[in-house]
């Protein structure tokens, strides 16, 4: 089977992404695409970018009809998004210069990218073609160009695969993990100059979202310019030569430098995203120009981007509310939470500019993490308990939460899945998240707490008081202001609750060693799951799962480290992962899908607290072509980068 994917910007509803079954059939028709009449009537009415003008007419760049691919992707109107005119600079603030990576998560260029309604589409790529979910072949478009000028060819994929992922030098352990499925590595084959294929002898079903990603597998680096850093090209005392001026350790320190492509950090390094950073960090202030030979184009023959620059400010990430309300981003919603809502609404008018709430797509904004690798052995025992695990969720005041600190714009439930989703079902999501003292104070002694000190506190086994310490990294108030709420109600359970918090490493190797008995996070990254999404999160396969951070630890080290699953319903979880893993049909993976779900919502092993969090989005008033809705999410989504920006233009 070979199937095309559609390039078209469709309208944003935050559906789901369903790829049916018959994407792994054999039966479907080709779908050809970027091959239209209309895609031929736009390359022939290509108009010329106006900062480009002079430097063509000089011959200082070619025409624009020599820059563009054969076939550029075409982004067609929509009653949202409407073809607009070149010119100004799009400000946006950062807290840190190695924020600078987010011209490339703003620019969201991929071989595969996201549509706003969670689709998949080509992008960089002319086509793309899949065979028995296993067989990858990709189609460049024909004539692309690198930001320099130099051909985008299949070339690139090859230097990548064979001098760089299997160099030992620059990859001691091999190619990047993201490419083995069950011990396979992919066979690549280079078929011509813009055809390159990717097969495993086992179906991959994390292929496609991993090039599509905020931070994507990057199956290419620019070859004309990386192999001037590479011993197998360069001779070996001009490649020492350029060691020493770089004052780098060796050539491997030194090619590694020159190619972090998501990081943004080399100006010198080609690039495929709209805008291409000028500046070398450290720096206050990047300027990203226009790429000249970017492949997006709009129906009237406009070369996109259409601002002639996008700037990213260092602020600190203390300074950025304050430093938005007084007009100083064109676009901006990193570095603002819902609490400046009110300040940043108070002078929008008077600066210029408009506040949109998006809705946010983790499973929970925050939730609370129970330890069940905890070094603690009574913390580890009740942990363990799902009836303990069952009280504590039930001693939430999730409404109150909810009012106090979201103005009831959130939507309360368990860290699972939301209405999004083709996967939703409310009980997964309501369950055991009700308000219910009494229930939660029966189970408790029904574990056997019942004997209670002087302060009212139950008593644990081993006669200490029940008093919780909840870490959290600290980061904001509202991680504080959660606590304190909770506190409150839990404190009627005879619990009582201490917050401590710690800075973002320091928490998360707590949580690893087992140091920590519960702590306060963020939710699942993405709650708008279909069932071809990934099920890691919800089963024991990741360290970084803080609810079981040994058993993911044993998964990722191959029983290296961490600790074997030694509870039975967490083992079916991971069963469960492995036949999600080998499940050829739509209904197959739904069905594995239902039953992890299930589990989750039953066994409690996080609680969730509050969803759908309205994040701030401001814009100047002027910019054009940005969702009046939107929803707000690092993975899937790329902050504002699923939108496009490079469409964003301004009202003159």
């Amino acid at each position: 089977m070979r199937l095309g994917l559609s390039g078209t910007l469709v309208k944003n509803k935050l559906k789901v992404l369903v790829l049916t079954a018959a994407m792994f059939s054999t039966q479907n028709a080709i779908a050809e695409i970027y091959s239209s009449p209309q895609s031929t009537l736009v390359r022939d009415n290509l108009k010329e970018t106006p900062l480009f003008s002079s430097s063509v007419a000089s011959g200082k760049l070619p025409p624009i009809a020599e820059r563009l691919p054969k076939s550029p992707y075409v982004v067609k109107q929509t009653h949202e998004w409407e073809p607009g005119q070149h010119g100004g600079s799009i400000r946006s603030l950062i807290a840190k210069s190695k924020d600078v990576r987010l011209f490339s998560v703003y620019g969201y260029a991929r071989l595969v990218g996201y549509t706003p309604d969670l689709d998949f589409t080509v992008d960089i790529l002319d086509n793309l073609e899949v065979e028995e979910g296993r067989i990858f072949t990709l189609t460049l478009r024909k004539g692309h160009k690198w930001s320099d000028g130099h051909p985008f060819t299949s070339e690139d994929f090859r230097y990548f695969w064979e001098d760089v992922a299997n160099d030992s030098n620059l990859h001691p352990f091999g190619p990047p993990a993201e490419l083995i499925i069950e011990d396979h590595l992919p066979t690549v084959e280079i078929l011509d100059e813009i055809t390159i294929r990717y097969s495993w002898p086992v179906p991959n079903p994390f292929f496609l979202s991993q090039l599509a990603a905020t931070r994507p597998l990057f199956l290419y680096q620019p070859a004309h310019y990386m192999k001037k850093f590479h011993a197998k090209y360069v001779p070996t005392d001009r490649l020492e030569e350029r060691v020493t001026k770089a004052d780098a350790r060796n050539w491997v320190q030194l090619h590694n430098r020159r190619a972090r492509q998501y990081k943004f950090t080399n100006p010198k390094l080609p690039t495929l995203q709209p805008w291409v950073n000028t500046v070398k960090p450290p720096s206050t202030r990047f300027i990203g120009k226009r790429n000249p030979f970017y492949h997006r184009v709009d129906e009237l023959g406009q070369q996109l981007p259409y601002a002639d620059e996008m700037i990213l400010a260092v602020a600190g990430g203390g300074l950025i509310p304050a430093k938005v309300g007084a007009g100083d981003s064109d676009m901006q919603s990193r570095g603002l939470s819902f609490s400046d809502y009110t300040f940043l609404k108070g002078s929008d008018k008077q600066n210029g500019y408009t506040v949109r709430l998006w809705k946010t797509v983790r499973g929970s904004h925050f939730a609370l993490y129970p330890n069940l690798n905890a070094n603690d052995p009574e913390w580890r025992k009740l942990n363990r308990d799902k009836r303990f695990r069952h009280a504590l969720s039930l001693g939430i005041n999730r409404h109150e939460l909810n009012q106090v600190l979201y103005y009831g714009l959130g939507r309360t439930g368990n860290n699972n899945i939301l209405p999004g989703s083709s996967l939703y079902t409310e009980d997964y999501f309501k369950r055991w998240t009700q308000y219910d003292l009494a229930k939660a104070n029966e189970l408790l002694d029904d574990i056997g707490l019942i004997e209670r000190d002087e302060d009212g506190l139950r008593l644990l086994s081993d006669g200490r008081p029940m008093k919780i310490i909840v870490e959290t990294a600290g980061e904001n108030s509202e991680e504080v202001d959660t606590l304190e709420l909770i506190s409150d109600s839990w404190l009627k359970l005879g619990i009582k609750l201490y917050p401590k918090p710690s800075q973002r490493e320091v928490l998360r190797n707590r949580i690893f060693a087992g140091e920590t008995n519960i702590s306060l996070w963020y939710g699942n990254l993405n709650a708008l799951l279909t069932p071809h999404s990934s099920p890691e999160e919800f089963v024991p396969r990741l360290q970084q799962s803080f609810q079981w951070p040994k058993w993911g630890q044993y998964i990722e080290t191959k029983g290296n480290a961490g600790e074997v699953v030694d509870i039975e319903i967490a083992r079916e979880l991971n069963d469960l992962y492995l036949m999600w893993l080998t499940a050829k049909s739509l209904e197959e993976k739904k069905s594995i899908w239902n039953r992890i779900l299930l589990i989750n919502a039953e066994e409690t092993f996080t609680i969730g607290l509050v969803a759908e969090i309205p994040q701030p989005v401001v814009l100047s008033t002027n910019l054009k072509n940005v969702p009046e809705d939107g929803f707000y999410n690092w993975e899937p989504g790329a902050l504002m980068g699923i939108y496009k920006p490079d469409g964003f233009w301004f009202e003159k």
